[in-house]
């Protein structure tokens, strides 16, 4: 290529990147407009992600976790560019100690007041809210196919029937599964009791598992909507997402007497996160109570943590905060979580 057609090339690419840059605002100012979500499957209406993302002319990137561990395993592999994520109170704990999260500067949510004071309490696991803001304070219980299932007791013993066995389906989630088996035995789902934490071990391996189909984080909801099981320990969003509308009447979904593990979600910062502005004005968003009471009624929610919200709110709800009082908050077990680990392990691989 001679000297004259080299420099007749270059200076058409160079064109080129120019004009695309005038078009799209340049990289950066599109990037500067993205906020990056890493949230629990059903637990964002997509109806208040769209309105957000009109109201300030952003676009939202929405991925989604199972669980904790598989949300913080991600986060720690360094595979991410998320701004937003939502753990549980031990995780925030967890998450703050590895040096994770943001701190929260409250004077940009001005929304933040219309917390309920009552669960403000709840959040021991971070005095004083100085790294996250409570999103949604609820417990998993167990959904029963009535056309199927009758004359059971609303208690995890049902998990013992071995008339159901491989009907039934438990979430792939240590401390949730393991909290069931604890509150069952009348112990703390917080406990670091090696005895009890044995205890509960066993009655999982020997007695409830046998009956199980699977343990199952992602698709519970989806094999309970199929018919392929006709009890599923799990969200009641997730099971009532699935089931169609027309059959929710089949639906009986509990929290079971004994009680159980209660979570308490809330939104953080990540570290280093790109887009902050953007994570505040979303996060001070969900608290108008408009917005969550529309998140509310969109998943059958009690409206647990915004006080506001309660006088908007127009939808049934699968439970009822009462219905909480027997469950207990996961917390941060410290370096006894290798204890529940070891249990988990024997549980899910049988070493």
């Amino acid at each position: 290529m001679n000297r004259w057609l080299r420099r007749l090339v270059l200076n058409i690419a160079g064109f080129g990147m120019l004009a695309a840059l005038i078009l799209t605002g340049g990289c950066a100012r599109s990037t500067d407009k993205t906020l990056y979500i890493f949230n629990w499957t059903y637990y964002t209406p997509d109806s208040v992600i769209q309105k957000f993302e009109k109201e300030y002319g952003v676009k939202v990137v929405y991925d989604t976790f199972a669980s904790n561990e598989e949300m913080f395993a991600k986060l720690k592999a360094g595979g991410s560019s998320y701004d937003i994520t939502f753990p549980s109170g031990d995780y925030v704990s967890i998450m703050k100690k590895e040096n994770m999260l943001e701190k929260i500067d409250r004077s940009k949510l001005k929304n933040f007041a219309n917390i309920d004071p009552e669960v403000l309490k709840l959040c021991d696991f971070d005095p004083g809210n100085e790294y996250s803001v409570p999103y949604y304070l609820g417990a998993a219980g167990v959904a029963v196919n009535t056309t199927k299932v009758q004359n059971y007791e609303k208690s995890w013993s049902i998990f013992e029937r071995k008339d159901l066995a491989n009907r039934m389906i438990m979430l792939d989630d240590m401390r949730e599964v393991m909290g069931d088996a604890l509150k069952y035995l009348g112990y703390s789902v917080n406990t670091t009791d090696q005895a009890q934490i044995d205890q509960a071990r066993d009655l999982i391996n020997n007695v409830w598992k046998p009956n199980l189909l699977k343990f199952d984080a992602e698709a519970f909801a989806k094999s309970f909507a199929a018919g392929e099981v006709w009890v599923a320990q799990g969200y009641a969003e997730s099971i009532f997402a699935e089931v169609d509308k027309s059959r929710w009447g089949e639906v009986d979904f509990f929290i079971p007497k004994e009680g159980g593990p209660s979570y308490l979600d809330s939104m953080v910062i990540l570290k280093n996160a790109k887009h902050k502005d953007l994570a505040y004005l979303f996060i001070d968003f969900i608290h108008r109570p408009e917005i969550y009471a529309e998140f509310c009624d969109y998943f059958g929610f009690p409206s647990t943590v915004n006080v506001p919200a309660r006088a908007l709110k127009k939808g049934e709800m699968w439970y009822r905060p009462e219905d909480l009082t027997a469950c207990e908050l996961k917390k941060d077990v410290g370096a006894d979580l290798e204890k529940y680990n070891a249990a988990w392990q024997v549980i899910r691989v049988g070493k």
